[in-house]
């Protein structure tokens, strides 16, 4: 079980190195945004005394792993069910857990990849100081309760996908309104509608982007959140849960083929 799914996690890396287009757009949009928005209000101050350009930093790591593992993944299942690798897959020894690994080995392998760049370009670019021992440790939770709670939900997501090549919009759409909603594009949240943080704070990119900004940003940064601390303890409540309701709808909506229902 574990040599096939490392040996269909190699296979899914090749195939998705192969395509420049994909890895070009994967991984330089995060990092695009980043510098944009860096620059734009990369002189302004929070009242804490951090740079815009360190908290968008900080929260841009939410949006990349979020833009990796669910559109990554789902894109990916999409083109799979409508090409007929999955049907012919399924007629092969291969567990649907093996395949499912295998994807999930290609996302972990994307989004670490894509954290770094956002990380290096933080502090090469913007002056961001790296943390300390202790923060990497909460980054090494926060990144992989994300990263599985993002690709679980991906997988789910697929299976509203009818046609791949629509896969793109359709995953995209959640994506940019959560973007703007939970904290990632405006800081500080307070600027929202009470409604619109209620809506966000349900879902689970808020608190991953509330997550790495405590690993990245100083104590003092936590005023500018919505109840005046990091609430870690909330972070990884959400985001567990939200592995777990992301199971749960793989488990229901998991289909070999466009034509099941």
């Amino acid at each position: 079980m574990i040599a096939v799914s490392l040996s269909r996690g190699h296979v899914e890396l090749l195939q998705f190195t192969r395509d420049k287009t994909a890895l070009v757009f994967t991984f330089l949009f995060p990092a695009m945004l980043l510098l944009l928005f860096g620059t734009i209000f990369g002189d302004d101050y929070t009242d804490s005394g951090v740079s815009a350009s360190q908290v968008f930093t900080a929260s841009m790591i939410a949006y990349g792993v979020l833009n990796t593992a669910f559109v990554t993944m789902g894109s990916g299942l999409a083109l799979d069910r409508e090409d007929g690798t999955l049907k012919r897959l399924r007629g092969t020894p291969m567990p649907v857990s093996a395949y499912l690994i295998g994807k999930a080995l290609l996302v972990l392998a994307l989004s670490l990849a894509e954290s770094a760049l956002l990380i290096l370009m933080g502090v090469l670019v913007f002056d961001m100081p790296l943390p300390d021992a202790q923060h990497w440790l909460t980054f090494s939770w926060i990144f992989l309760l994300s990263v599985i709670a993002c690709s679980l939900l991906g997988v789910a997501v697929s299976a509203l996908v009818r046609n791949a090549r629509n896969a793109g919009g359709i995953l995209n759409v959640p994506v940019v309104a959560l973007q703007f909603i939970s904290g990632v594009f405006i800081q500080p949240m307070s600027q929202l509608p009470d409604w619109l943080i209620t809506v966000a704070s349900i879902f689970p990119v808020r608190w991953m982007a509330q997550g790495f900004r405590y690993v990245f940003l100083p104590e003092a940064a936590q005023n500018q959140e919505l109840d005046g601390s990091w609430q870690l303890g909330t972070v990884a409540l959400v985001l567990g849960a939200w592995c777990v309701i992301g199971l749960l709808l793989c488990l229901r909506t998991f289909r070999w083929n466009n034509s099941e229902r």
